[in-house]
């Protein structure tokens, strides 16, 4: 079974993620902050981080930072940072700095079945 983390300070968030995210056939994992969840991925790296671009503790940038200096290239998760700003500075740095892809929130099922399509992961 494939396995993402679901990266958000907001349990609603998370909830809605791992609703959607089970029903294709995901094993879920939940982290409230960047810290948490790349403490998570030390201990089981997933295949998939959904990453909320501003939380407390550790940001996204830092996460994806602390991902990319921690582990190979090969065996680095897919990351879509979601975020409520289409703001295409952040979309940009987001980007540079490791993500994948980003989601615009909220989001819904067809907007993350989209982009899982898109990263062959469904």
């Amino acid at each position: 079974m494939k396995h993402c983390l679901v990266v958000d300070d907001s349990s609603v968030i998370r909830k809605v993620a791992r609703r959607i995210l089970e029903q294709n056939g995901f094993e879920i994992t939940e982290a409230e902050n960047g810290q948490e969840a790349f403490e998570r991925c030390q201990q089981n790296m997933p295949e998939l981080v959904l990453l909320d671009w501003e939380m407390p503790v550790m940001g996204a940038m830092e996460f994806m930072s602390a991902i990319k200096h921690s582990t190979d290239a090969n065996k680095r998760p897919i990351i879509f940072y979601c975020t409520t700003e289409n703001d295409p500075v952040d979309i940009a740095n987001a980007l540079a700095g490791g993500a994948n892809d980003f989601i615009l929130k909220p989001f819904d099922r067809a907007a993350i079945e989209t982009k899982l399509m898109d990263c062959g992961l469904v």
